[in-house]
């Protein structure tokens, strides 16, 4: 955990000094996470690419005024989750959101997809219960299980308190308790298998 964090802040400061490399290195490293996550906001993909092309782009313009950062990852959600709202806020469209595509959406080209050609029982109710979960919930648990951030990163993403985060979670798993014991023990790994 040490190292990676060092190495976070390693490149995170080259990029800062202008290493082109570092830079590509970041894009290629979070690109595919970003893309993924920003599906859930954005239907059209042609508008996920471009927010995560101009987060990019505005990050190269401002690169010598930002902060030191030891998670990267973090910091580029919570930027692409701020930027796609302000997007969908003019649209007026972020609320109306279909959050079914955190669990109907194929998060990775040219796999197929394990949920639906799988006769696993317990992934296809987890799929069905996931799916009638509220958006922030399910966000919420995405964020937690799949991206593995922490209580007070997925407050700082969401743009709600550490409090809000935990009734959230807590609420969602409670949801899915009452739906199967398995649930609340497998979750973590039903997600992570949910997700491959």
């Amino acid at each position: 955990m040490i190292q990676d964090s060092k190495h976070n802040t390693d490149i995170w400061n080259a990029f800062r000094l202008g290493d082109k490399s570092a830079y590509a290195d970041i894009y290629e490293s979070h690109f595919d996470a970003l893309y993924s996550y920003g599906k859930k906001f954005l239907p059209d993909e042609t508008q996920v690419e471009d927010a995560i092309q101009d987060l990019f782009i505005n990050l190269w313009r401002t690169r010598e005024k930002l902060s030191p950062v030891d998670n990267i990852k973090f910091y580029l959600f919570r930027s692409l989750r701020r930027d796609i709202r302000r997007i969908n806020e003019k649209e007026k469209t972020f609320e109306k959101v279909d959050f079914d595509s955190f669990v109907l959406m194929n998060d990775h080209p040219g796999e197929e997809n394990t949920i639906y050609n799988s006769d696993d029982e317990l992934a296809q109710k987890l799929t069905a219960i996931l799916k009638n979960l509220p958006k922030r919930q399910l966000e919420a648990i995405t964020l937690r299980y799949y991206e593995n951030f922490s209580i007070d990163e997925i407050a700082a993403i969401m743009d709600v308190s550490e409090k809000t985060v935990r009734n959230t979670l807590h609420n969602s798993l409670t949801l899915l308790r009452k739906n199967s014991n398995l649930f609340y023990s497998l979750i973590k790994l039903a997600l992570v298998y949910f997700w491959q």
